[in-house]
């Protein structure tokens, strides 16, 4: 079920499990854990998007391995904060993922953050290929861990 405020969000989370931040690609779902505390994000696991179906059943096993009760997915607004054709896939992505998986999520604003691990990324000096591994789950991080410092 989508829920539009991070208050009504939280108050539908059981204490002492994590969350699930999910980076939405055309190609990939980029994800990172909190821990139970709900304090910091780890960068998780990458799933190559194939059938909705296959990715549905990936998330399902992580969500039950992993005690995941909520799930943060980035949404994608422009700069200037107008939405665009990425905001309306995602929010398609989300409605149909909510008839296959029946926890609380959040929308959360994702803008820079790919662009951020990116830099940080060429400041580490790692190759392109690696920075291709890593570039998606860093970035569910980033915006994860934005999440959790906005409700600590």
């Amino acid at each position: 079920m989508l829920i539009e405020s991070p208050a009504e969000f939280l108050q539908k989370l059981p204490t002492h499990n994590r969350v699930l931040g999910l980076d939405v690609g055309e190609k990939t779902i980029g994800l990172a854990l909190s821990d139970v505390m709900r304090r910091i994000a780890t960068p998780y696991a990458t799933i190559e998007r194939k059938k909705f179906t296959h990715d549905m059943e990936e998330l399902k096993k992580i969500i039950a391995a992993q005690s995941v009760c909520g799930l943060i997915i980035g949404y994608p607004i422009n700069m200037y904060g107008t939405l665009g054709p990425r905001t309306q896939s995602t929010r398609a992505f989300v409605s149909t993922m909510s008839k296959h998986i029946e926890l609380p999520m959040l929308l959360w604003d994702e803008r820079m953050s790919t662009m951020a691990v990116e830099r940080t990324m060429l400041a580490a000096d790692l190759s392109r290929k690696r920075r291709d591994e890593l570039v998606d789950k860093l970035a569910a991080s980033y915006m994860l861990q934005g999440f959790l410092d906005s409700i600590a």
